[in-house]
């Protein structure tokens, strides 16, 4: 057979297009769909008489832009997380912002309703995902990984109505942190509580404080209580609203909604609005209606082994064994926590939460239902709410007037005369050949006054200056632009000495 180089062009089209195209009716199916959708486009949006001020330019509900200056604080906060994660022998990984739509389905609940859906496209019905957690599940069940410990950052996508003020979005960036492996109970469960308190200290946000709750605890609950068994999943779903409405608000929706009898609520009411330490730990280890319950006493006993270990780590102050966290998802089997940042109250009496920004928990059968043969891998992870955490911040630096850089321009290569473009490339290419971080304006020939004003304006500490003077010298002028002070560096030297200043800096 000819090497296909040599096969003329036609040849080879007739050889490969009935591999390439689908069946006619297919395509036919497709081109008239594609047809619908581009005339629609084009009579909504390419009208020619069509006024230009009917046109909206703006971003999608739920989304934004991030100007230079945001990027700047996102990627301060961000290089946090990330080296905590880091310092914690944590992997990198990455997996697509889609997965097959029969991955996301059954793993949230009833925030399943706020996923993503695409088009089909080429026969597979796929979705945005709407986290990082359930991708994880599905790529250490596809790799047969039995343990890892790793971190992923990315956007997840939730078609929910957005709060801007309180930095919740559609489109959004999650930073994970996960423990997947069979271990010692409570070990990789308090080193996840560990980092959330090393991120939310480093970060500097003020008070917080981290409820902590098992899933085991909850379901015994109910059980003890007297809820339905097809009913946990929903009536945990509606207890997760009680940081956001009072508890009549909440047992209204589980008896008017979720048909549960008044009589079981109100056993309910008597826990949940319950939280403490290790001595409620101990009070529900004697309560005579619990403590006939199996799965409570595991939850307990692992609870309080939790708390020895984060009395180790220094951070038990920072916990609260809280009955009313549930987690509304439906892949967490056992300890769940939530941290929210508190502010004074002007009273003086209580704390003010200001909302959730990290949660996460034990999640043992999840990889199991990627597995054919249902081989659970147990996991336990965190996820931090970056786009909170941004918000609070953002608010703080316009409070406080704060100025931020966004660049990270180190020498500025300038010039007091005409004709110096040449010197000036060759200088600002010496520099970047280095490695040092340099501008110079892309003018042939530009005033010093306008160079001035530009490192001023950027933040550029040092500048380079090369004139006729410097050339039959053999130097160049090294001038600290906030003192506007000057110094003579031979032409051979300027590098080393650039160096020297910016490492003392």
């Amino acid at each position: 057979m000819a090497p296909l180089g040599l096969v003329p062009a036609r040849a080879c089209a007739a050889l490969f297009s009935p591999l390439l195209r689908p069946p006619r009716a297919v395509r036919a199916r497709a081109v008239r769909s594609h047809s619908q959708v581009a005339g629609a486009v084009l009579t909504s949006q390419v009208k020619p008489d069509q006024k230009k001020s009917n046109f909206i330019i703006k971003t999608p509900k739920g989304t934004r832009d991030l100007s230079p200056q945001q990027m700047v604080v996102r990627e301060k906060i961000l290089d946090t997380v990330i080296s905590c994660f880091k310092r914690h022998g944590a992997k990198r990984l990455d997996t697509p912002a889609f997965e097959l739509k029969e991955m996301l389905t059954e793993k949230y609940g009833e925030d399943s309703m706020l996923i993503y859906d695409l088009k089909d496209q080429g026969g597979e019905l796929l979705s945005l995902r709407y986290d990082l957690t359930v991708p994880f599940a599905r790529y250490l069940a596809m790799n047969k990984l039995k343990k890892m410990k790793r971190y992923h950052v990315g956007k997840v996508w939730r078609r929910e109505s957005p709060t801007i003020v309180q930095g919740r979005y559609r489109e959004f960036c999650q930073c994970d942190f996960d423990i997947a492996g069979q271990f010692d109970p409570m070990i990789p469960d308090a080193e996840c509580l560990k980092i959330i308190c090393e991120i939310l200290s480093g970060l500097q946000l003020g008070h917080f404080l981290i409820k902590v709750n098992d899933r085991r605890i909850i379901d015994g609950m109910f059980a003890a209580c007297g809820v339905p068994e097809n009913k946990f999943r929903a009536i945990c779903s509606s207890i997760d609203k009680l940081d956001k409405m009072s508890w009549n608000d909440v047992r209204y929706e589980m008896v008017t909604k979720k048909s549960l009898a008044p009589e079981v609520a109100d056993r309910i009411g008597e826990y949940i609005q319950r939280c403490g330490g290790v001595s409620l730990i101990e009070q529900l280890l004697q309560d005579p209606r619990l403590s006939q319950n199996k799965q409570i006493l595991e939850g307990l006993e692992d609870m309080k082994l939790l708390f020895e270990y984060l009395t180790l780590f220094g951070i038990a102050d920072k916990m609260s064994f809280d009955l009313s966290l549930a987690r509304g998802l439906d892949y967490y089997t056992g300890v769940i926590y939530e941290a929210v940042l508190q502010t004074p109250s002007q009273t003086g009496e209580e704390s003010l939460s200001m909302g959730s920004v990290a949660a996460g928990g034990r999640y043992d059968g999840l990889v199991g239902m990627f597995n054919p043969k249902g081989q659970k891998v147990p996991c336990v992870g965190l996820s931090i709410g970056v786009e909170r955490i941004f918000s609070i911040v953002e608010q703080r630096m316009k409070v406080s007037d704060e100025k931020v850089r966004t660049t990270e321009t180190q020498v500025f290569v300038a010039t007091p005369q005409k004709n110096f473009l040449q010197e000036r490339l060759k200088l600002i290419a010496e520099l970047w050949n280095a490695g040092i971080k340099a501008e110079m304006l892309y003018k042939n020939n530009p005033k010093l006054l306008s160079q001035l004003h530009y490192c001023e304006n950027t933040g550029i500490q040092l500048m380079v200056i090369i004139g006729e003077q410097e050339m039959k010298g053999g130097v160049i002028k090294l001038r600290s632009v906030a003192s506007r002070e000057e110094v003579a560096i031979k032409r051979e030297h300027l590098v080393a000495e650039i160096q020297k200043r910016l490492s003392d800096s």
